[in-house]
């Protein structure tokens, strides 16, 4: 690979300039490359993806699994990579600043931080906290990104989530994501409530599009695990056809 981190962190946050962009989220060097090919701008790990590669479940992966994760998605590509760093792998915001430096040692150009506290929320002061303590022990030229994991757990609030994404950008968040908001209003009312900050939109199901999204003002869209999953299950597929008939559906 030929560019910096310094370089890749350049091109990342021009992206988040204006626009809207697609980042599709590989688990693997080999996707890295795969998807730097066919002409995306920038990627963006999956803590679900590499986790499935590895056998385990979504948020099951140590910390230093994860480093070494980034570090090899990072050296893949010349593109920018977003690290899905979970919940920061701590509770306290010491900690979580702590391993933040960790993970923009890798190499990472954003790094993703949810709210998530095991199977709820942390208390919004002590999330707000977290955000705070991380954005202030990372490069400034690195992309905090602050997640608030409400509709993913089964929390659907808007009002409340919009008041964590706020109080998120308040505490130096660079960009707000709500994963699991699917309704145009709701994401319309998101984009609104922190701007000029930009809005990370997961797609969650085939009617969500990418253009109907920029319409609405979100500036990056990304795939989370979708990408893996349909990877597993033609995986799934195959296997299944060789069980059954003793043959392999056509390559490519």
């Amino acid at each position: 690979m030929t560019k910096t981190a310094a370089e890749k962190r350049a091109a990342f946050r021009t992206l988040h300039a204006s626009g809207c962009f697609v980042l599709p989220n590989p688990w693997d060097a080999g996707g890295a490359r795969r998807l730097e090919k066919l002409g995306f701008k920038a990627l963006a790990s999956t803590s679900a993806g590499i986790a499935w590669s590895l056998g385990r479940a979504d948020n099951e992966l140590p910390r230093d699994v994860v480093l070494d994760h980034l570090r090899a998605l990072c050296a893949a590509t010349d593109l920018p990579v977003n690290a899905d760093f979970e919940d920061g792998f701590a509770a306290a915001p010491d900690e979580v600043a702590a391993n933040a430096k960790l993970a923009v040692a890798t190499g990472v150009a954003g790094l993703s931080i949810e709210d998530r506290d095991g199977t709820g929320l942390h208390a919004l002061p002590l999330a707000a906290a977290r955000i705070r303590a991380a954005r202030g022990a990372i490069d400034k030229d690195v992309m905090l990104v602050a997640r608030s994991e409400g509709f993913l757990l089964g929390q659907p609030d808007l009002d409340a989530t919009i008041a964590r994404l706020v109080a998120y950008a308040e505490a130096g968040a660079d960009v707000l994501y709500a994963p699991g908001v699917t309704d145009a209003d709701a994401i319309a009312a998101i984009v609104r409530a922190v701007a000029p900050k930009p809005v990370n939109v997961l797609l969650m199901n085939p009617q969500m599009r990418v253009a109907d999204l920029a319409a609405l003002g979100v500036r990056r869209v990304s795939t989370g695990g979708a990408l893996a999953a349909a990877a597993w299950r033609g995986f799934d597929l195959a296997a299944r056809q060789l069980l059954d008939s003793g043959t392999l559906p056509p390559r490519g």
